[in-house]
């Protein structure tokens, strides 16, 4: 029989746990479009009850990454064309007013715990190692936002972490990305918002040109 899964800190909420979980499985490809995912046989893993699988799978539910299909029951949701184009729509608009925001608020604390994460990509580059290097890239892009400091900001961009960290590892160039976010975070360091709004966008266009490319062929 194989042995459970460990979960992380029991000071977190165990559904907030296996959520994670069960989104880390998505993003990094454990869990396939497609895949069905059985509450008993996860609750059995993750050595847990199903009431907080349950609850994991509505919050994901709601985040666009499940969806309930008839005799098959939850499966990772596909996301087609239309939907990648919507995300990085709201993505543009989102994101490049966190940088705006960054470059006018950010301290020398806040440019440290940025430059933390380029460097933590780049030594996970340097190791080949790409799950390590798209966790750091996201969180790069979540230290942008604490940076912001915006609270409403935040909340709107809240529930569509999940997929936008999604969309962070549609890449097949790594070395770029890292690249474009040195160039990201000297924009902020710069204190100019029309700069760093400016370089955001360029950022996301051509992350949007890769991800629909990899993904859809065009």
């Amino acid at each position: 029989m194989a042995q459970p899964v460990p979960l992380g800190s029991r000071d977190r909420p165990l559904r907030d746990q296996v959520c994670e979980e069960i989104r880390n499985r998505i993003i990094d490809g454990r869990f396939a479009p497609g895949d069905r995912i059985v509450e008993r046989e996860l609750a059995a893993e993750l050595a847990v009850s199903r009431v907080p699988v349950r609850e994991a799978l509505r919050t994901l539910r709601v985040e666009g990454f499940v969806e309930d299909v008839a005799r098959r029951g939850v499966i990772v949701r596909r996301l087609e064309r239309r939907d990648v184009e919507e995300l990085f729509d709201v993505r543009e608009a989102l994101e490049s007013l966190a940088c705006r925001l960054a470059a006018s608020k950010a301290d020398a604390r806040g440019l440290r715990a940025l430059q933390r994460h380029l460097a933590r990509a780049d030594k996970a580059l340097q190791g080949e190692d790409l799950h390590a290097v798209g966790k750091a890239n996201g969180d790069f892009h979540d230290e942008i936002v604490r940076l912001a400091d915006h609270h409403l900001l935040a909340g709107m961009l809240d529930p569509l972490q999940g997929r936008l960290h999604w969309l962070f590892r549609q890449v097949d160039d790594p070395e770029e990305l890292c690249l474009e976010h040195t160039n990201l975070y000297e924009a902020i360091a710069s204190g100019d918002p029309d700069r760093a709004a400016d370089e955001a966008i360029r950022h996301i266009h051509h992350n949007r040109d890769t991800a629909l490319r990899l993904l859809f062929g065009a």
